[in-house]
């Protein structure tokens, strides 16, 4: 699997090595490393579409279109660009590619009963993991690629990375740290797009219930790989709670 891991990592390189060069450089401003970080982003997204069937639910689309413009715009940064796109599959899931695109079944948006609040949380989520650079930085501290970035560039390889190492490496987890990161983020824009941030604990309290032993409801990988659920609600009722008293 090393081995593997390695012949990928070498094609990955090239571009990987200028993101890290720009993030590590005096020279390389912001903007030139979040350029480099969405073209990053448009490669891996391009064969995501390759290997995922979108999915054009009319319902689905019109709740994602309009939860993202809200959020989106919300977004500080304004060098920060983002797309939202559904995929189909019967698993709840999401995730969030560098330089912003981000993919969401509509199994997961069936779950939060299409309402907005809800999947309003999950999008800003998966958004403070590109903002908080946890995105690139999961693909930029493999292994592979940290051995990659020192080898010879070899040109035009990425989506032939991702197609051989499979999209499930996109949604591996992230360290516990950055998941409660993102949820912080997260409900702030919730909050800043003025949907309602209590909807965060209303969604995780009903999956809490579900995933319970009896209620024999399975929520797939995306929130398994999460921190437990309790510790996610007490964490943003914490947060609540400072914003009440201030």
């Amino acid at each position: 699997m090393s081995g593997l891991f390695y012949s990928l990592g070498r094609k990955v390189g090239p571009k990987v090595r200028k993101v890290k060069w720009f993030w590590q450089s005096i020279a390389g401003s912001e903007a030139d490393a979040i350029k480099v970080e969405y073209e990053v982003g448009r490669d891996l997204a391009h064969e995501v579409r390759c290997q995922l069937d979108l999915d054009k639910e009319p319902q689905a689309e019109k709740i994602l279109n309009e939860t993202s413009r809200r959020l989106t715009a919300c977004v500080v940064n304004r060098l920060r660009k983002f797309s939202f796109e559904t995929i189909k599959g019967d698993e709840p899931n999401a995730f969030a590619l560098p330089g912003g695109f981000i993919f969401v079944t509509r199994s997961l948006m069936e779950l939060c009963q299409y309402n907005q609040d809800e999947v309003a949380f999950i999008l800003a989520h998966e958004m403070g993991h590109v903002i908080r650079g946890h995105a690139m930085a999961r693909i930029i501290s493999n292994s592979a690629i940290a051995t990659a970035s020192r080898a010879a560039p070899i040109r035009g390889a990425l989506s032939g990375w991702l197609r051989k190492v499979g999209v499930q490496f996109l949604e591996s987890a992230y360290s516990q740290d950055m998941e409660s990161d993102a949820d912080k983020l997260g409900v702030r824009l919730v909050a800043a797009a003025r949907y309602d941030p209590q909807a965060c604990v209303r969604l995780l309290s009903r999956l809490a219930e579900l995933s319970k032993p009896a209620g024999q409801f399975d929520l797939g990988g995306y929130f398994s790989s999460h921190p437990p659920f309790n510790d996610r609600i007490r964490n943003i009722n914490r947060l609540l709670q400072k914003w009440s008293l201030k």
